[in-house]
């Protein structure tokens, strides 16, 4: 019987990027400045998921990333299923990411409490928010920061392929 070699190595070095929202303050001050800050579901990671992130992370030093937790998707009505991935499977998979230095969560509605943990220097969101209606706005203008909304560039969701994959 052959043993498994993988068993004896250390976890994947992207789980370190995974950040408790309780020591998020503390995590974020050992990255560099300026600070990105975007948040968003994130199930089933697709081009247009990879694109935007990539530019998000384009307008500063590091990029921090905030996921709704199981219940808040739930809450968001994407529909009974979703969200399809586990959060803990969601932020692995936003942590392996190369472009991406932290992942957090939050169980709220709005991630307004991880925008002031982690005091962004730039926030943003995708193409559908405009910058007036980005939660956490007037906290980071206030700072001096700046708020963007980043055009989508690939016509991609996750509801539409969980669409095409059900045959809808």
């Amino acid at each position: 019987m052959m043993s498994d070699p993988a068993a004896s190595l250390p976890a994947p070095e992207f789980e370190t990027k995974l950040c408790d929202p309780d020591r998020l303050r503390e995590r974020v001050a050992g990255l560099n400045r300026p600070l990105v800050f975007t948040n968003g579901v994130f199930d089933i990671l697709h081009r247009g998921h990879v694109t935007y992130l990539a530019r998000a992370r384009a307008l500063g030093a590091s990029l921090v990333v905030a996921l709704n937790s199981d219940a808040s998707v739930r809450r968001l009505g994407k529909g009974d299923d979703r969200p399809i991935n586990t959060l803990a499977d969601r932020a692995a998979v936003i942590a392996a990411l190369g472009f991406v230095d932290l992942v957090t969560w939050f169980d709220e509605d709005t991630p307004l409490l991880r925008v002031i943990a982690c005091e962004p220097d730039v926030l943003v969101k995708g193409g559908d928010w405009s910058t007036e209606r980005i939660v956490g706005a007037r906290e980071v203008i206030a700072r001096g920061g700046t708020v963007h909304s980043i055009g989508f560039e690939h016509a991609r969701s996750t509801t539409a392929l969980l669409g095409r994959i059900r045959g809808a």
